[in-house]
């Protein structure tokens, strides 16, 4: 048996959808909110167990009879720096406590590049304390490190999109966009995280992938446009500047399509070497602007902007 956290996010339903489609036993946590939504998954359904990522006991019964763990539940994309402490530090050291008690042999977690918890920035610190707390919690462990993971319904590249459809003028860009990203597919990271299943030389080891090319924001931000068509003029902007101004939005709008997490991910070089993924798992990963293709200019950014910024943030239980 497989338990997932975070199963309803981007990652966690793709992977839970890979899972089942290999005949794998999968059980799924969820908040009593989404467990009344209609599941993401429809040719097969997994074991559903409910309650919140911070109770122990609830955590203890999802756990028992699983032998590995897939720890994806996050706050990356909506919360604030206590909500990220709360439901990634907190929340992974009670998983971790249960997980023993219930003798789970194993916990496969993903991580960002650069994650450290010396870092200056909120996100980085966050995700590498957690890291910190599956190292030192007793059980046989796969972290994760990845680039900035896109695909067809990634919180990255598609709040871009939604970003150029609200201002048919400029786009704003923090510092030059000189800062080098790894972007990574969903379905190779998914590839790599499922073969991490069946490789014991990943067991105990923290691992850096991204996908087949290096690229620099302003880069990244061309290509988008160029797929999309959704030409604007870029203007830098000094990266406090940035921060003042999401955290404006953040108070007046129930979401911001730019967050200080997402501002995080821009505020230094996160790569890892060219090749890890085919040496670590044999994928070949897909090119950043190949994939886009096949998918972005179908996509209607204006209304789907509007839904999202005013969509109530979620609650933990």
């Amino acid at each position: 048996m497989i338990l997932v956290t975070g199963a309803t996010g981007f990652i966690g339903r793709h992977l839970v959808a890979h899972l089942l489609s290999q005949n794998r036993r999968v059980r799924v946590l969820l908040s009593p909110k989404q467990a009344q939504r209609p599941l993401p998954w429809t040719d097969n359904l997994p074991e559903v167990a409910i309650g919140s990522i911070l109770d122990d006991e609830t955590l203890f019964k999802a756990a028992s009879g699983v032998h590995v763990i897939y720890h994806l539940h996050s706050a990356q994309w909506w919360g604030r720096p206590r909500n990220l402490e709360r439901v990634e530090v907190v929340g992974t050291r009670t998983l971790i406590a249960a997980a023993r008690s219930a003798r789970v042999g194993r916990i496969i977690t993903l991580s960002h590049l650069g994650a450290s918890p010396s870092s200056a920035y909120p996100l980085l610190r966050i995700k590498g304390m957690v890291e910190e707390n599956v190292r030192a919690g007793g059980l046989a462990y796969t972290i994760i490190r990845s680039g900035i993971v896109f695909g067809p319904e990634d919180a990255f590249v598609n709040h871009i999109g939604m970003m150029l459809s609200l201002n048919p003028l400029f786009f704003l860009v923090p510092g030059q966009g000189e800062i080098l990203l790894h972007p990574i597919y969903i379905d190779d990271l998914i590839t790599a995280a499922i073969a991490t299943l069946d490789r014991l030389d990943t067991i105990d080891q923290t691992l850096e992938i991204g996908g087949a090319e290096y690229t620099s924001f302003e880069d990244m931000l061309r290509t988008i446009m160029r797929v999309t068509g959704k030409h604007r003029f870029l203007l830098s902007v000094p990266p406090y500047l940035m921060r003042w101004s999401t955290a404006i939005y953040s108070r007046i709008l129930p979401r911001s399509l730019m967050t200080p997490q997402w501002l995080d991910l821009l505020a230094e070089n996160r790569t890892a070497r060219i090749g890890n993924i085919y040496e670590y798992f044999g994928v070949q990963p897909k090119r950043f602007e190949d994939t886009l293709l096949t998918y972005l200019p179908k996509k209607r950014f204006l209304l789907s902007s509007l839904g999202y910024v005013l969509r109530r943030k979620p609650r933990e239980d």
